[in-house]
């Protein structure tokens, strides 16, 4: 399972590898590098959004001030 969220105003997304949640900063041409975040294992899909956000609040701004899941293109 992948997850793609905005961030704030950039790209992160998230991936379930086994037992374990592991995150990517993704850059503008879709290179994805390793994100140091730790996310709980047993945090469900549902509550990733609200997990990141809780995380990264500090980094909203007046133009970026939420966190919301893109959808992917299976999901249209």
């Amino acid at each position: 399972m992948l997850c793609r969220f905005n961030l704030f105003g950039r790209i992160i997304a998230v991936e379930r590898v086994g037992e374990a949640w592991t995150a990517y900063l993704v850059g503008n041409e879709g290179k994805r590098r390793p994100a140091s975040l730790a996310i709980p294992s047993d945090l469900a899909p549902a509550e990733l959004s609200q997990y990141l956000y809780d995380i990264y609040h500090e980094a909203a701004t007046p133009t970026n001030g939420d966190v919301f899941e893109i959808p992917s293109a299976q999901n249209r």
